[in-house]
């Protein structure tokens, strides 16, 4: 039976791994305290969050909310990146950290419950932020609409087009009639 800190902390780790868009598990082994604190200071500011966690603790909350697929990658000191917020920035932010730092290490990512290795968290890290991708799709069914109004309304153009010379040319005759 787990003590009470414990079972907080598992608590805690459960809602992380429930809640979380996405959640990056790293090797932080290396890092110093000053770095460690300004990668939290960057995510802070794009809504992400860092935490050291146990991995007995957290292999515990995995098996309790269902996400054992991340239970491989509870090997050495593991931190996990995690936000609810969009996936894309926190991958993003992990993956630059990880390049600059040259230390930290990413083991691979809980997405949808779904596991993702470390290159597929790369990959995510390389898509567009959530609102270009919907500007991209709104963009890609504009188009194709604007085409099919433009056709559907060229036989009615033509119509009001041949419904005017009409129009003029009964007017001419009118006029040369009343001459």
């Amino acid at each position: 039976m787990p003590t009470p800190e414990k079972a907080r902390q598992i608590e805690e780790i459960g809602d992380i791994l429930r809640t979380a868009s996405v959640a990056i598990l790293t090797d932080y082994r290396g890092l110093n305290v000053a770095e460690l604190a300004a990668f939290r200071r960057r995510l802070q500011e794009q809504q992400a969050n860092l935490r050291v966690v146990k991995n007995t603790l957290t292999r515990i909350a995995a098996e309790r909310t269902g996400n054992q697929v991340i239970t491989p990658l509870l090997e050495g000191p593991t931190a996990l990146v995690y936000t609810t917020a969009d996936p894309v920035t926190a991958a993003k932010l992990a993956v630059e950290f990880a390049r600059q730092s040259r230390i930290l290490t990413i083991k691979g990512a809980l997405l949808g419950g779904q596991l993702l290795a470390a290159a597929d968290v790369e990959a995510l890290a390389t898509l567009p932020p959530r609102e270009e991708l919907l500007a991209k799709v709104v963009g890609g069914l504009q188009a194709p609409l604007y085409g099919l109004v433009s056709v559907l309304s060229g036989p009615i153009r033509g119509l009001l087009y041949v419904l005017q010379a009409r129009a003029r040319q009964l007017e001419g005759e009118g006029a040369a009639e009343a001459a």
